[in-house]
């Protein structure tokens, strides 16, 4: 099931800076604009995965994942 994220970004500087609508944590800065979006992707994807494994590991045994659309 594919998701889409908002990235909001912008130029400070000589920075690149931005981080994920939906999930605020997700904050990256980069020297390109390129650079910052591969960035933003991949800790997007890392955060994402962290939480899945601790949502998992909280639960107990017989639970059952059930898919939601918002």
């Amino acid at each position: 099931m594919a998701h889409t994220y908002t990235a909001l970004i912008q130029q400070r500087g000589e920075w690149w800076v931005g981080r994920i609508q939906e999930i605020p944590s997700v904050n990256c800065q980069e020297k390109t604009r390129d650079e910052l979006l591969d960035t933003l992707k991949i800790t997007l994807g890392e955060i994402l995965e962290i939480n899945r494994e601790e949502a998992i590991s909280l639960v107990e045994n017989g639970y059952q994942a059930v898919a939601i659309e918002i």
